[in-house]
């Protein structure tokens, strides 16, 4: 772990691994330490923003405590129209039935390990090892909101029109972002995710 003072109140923590990423995440949540702002995970960092903190209390929360059961966060069910058109080609690449497929995508609750790449996007943990793929050698110019995709050991639903490089097995009419709702992003990080076939 290193840690890199980010101007005067905040602290970005450096890990090697997105388990470590999580385990602290769900360390400084648990924990509710007064004075922390915010506290924002990614792939390999977490960056906290504080007033007033006990650093020392802070600094001992960024240490990556052994592997436990992640807190059971809220679940959102999302549900999906199984459409995609990568879904025959992520069979193929699997050995899978799009039936399979399928019902291994739909069978697990996903862990929101991080937001990123744009607002409401979030990273969801858990995919089933079979359906891991790496991202399309070519990526698209143009993805429609609301696709559901997955790639490496991620899956994730588009939420706004954007590039993106992912295999789409199907789309949701969820929004998964509105500036206009109290909460934008309908998935936060620490938030379980169900896929819900329709």
């Amino acid at each position: 772990m290193r840690l890199l003072p980010c101007g005067s109140g905040a602290v970005l923590a450096e890990y090697d691994t997105l388990a470590e990423v999580m385990a602290v995440d769900d360390a400084l949540r648990v924990a509710n330490l007064p004075g922390i702002d915010d506290v924002i995970p990614a792939a390999r960092t977490v960056l906290v923003a504080y007033h007033n903190v006990d650093r020392a209390a802070l600094e001992r929360l960024l240490i990556p405590a052994p592997a436990a059961p992640r807190p059971q966060g809220p679940i959102v069910e999302v549900p999906v129209v199984y459409d995609g058109i990568d879904l025959d080609e992520v069979a193929e690449a699997t050995g899978l039935s799009t039936d399979e497929v399928v019902a291994t995508h739909s069978s697990v609750v996903y862990s929101a390990a991080f937001l990123g790449f744009t607002p409401g996007w979030a990273y969801l943990v858990g995919l089933p090892a079979q359906l891991h793929l790496p991202r399309r050698s070519t990526p698209r110019t143009s993805i429609t909101a609301g696709s559901v995709a997955i790639a490496n050991e991620f899956t994730g639903v588009y939420p706004t029109v954007s590039p993106g490089g992912w295999h789409l097995l199907g789309h949701t009419t969820e929004r998964m972002f509105d500036v206009e709702r109290d909460k934008p992003a309908l998935v936060m990080a620490g938030d379980r995710v169900r896929f819900v076939r329709t």
